[in-house]
């Protein structure tokens, strides 16, 4: 759930400056967010958060 919760928070952070910097405007940032509403609704969710998870563990343990 923190991982979500903080994958959730970093990608409404990065509309937001896409959205204010003008990289992106309000109609296609609705359509992104709607897409993303509707995909987690689908078959598809499971294993996108399988894979999401599997990356957040590869990062966390990659030591310098």
């Amino acid at each position: 759930m923190a991982i979500s919760l903080s994958v959730v928070l970093m990608l409404a952070i990065i509309l937001v400056v896409l959205i204010r910097s003008g990289s992106i405007k309000a109609g296609p940032a609705v359509v992104a967010v709607l897409f993303g509403f509707f995909l987690a609704s689908t078959g598809m969710a499971p294993s996108i958060n399988r894979f999401m998870n599997s990356i957040a563990e590869t990062i966390s343990n990659i030591s310098f």
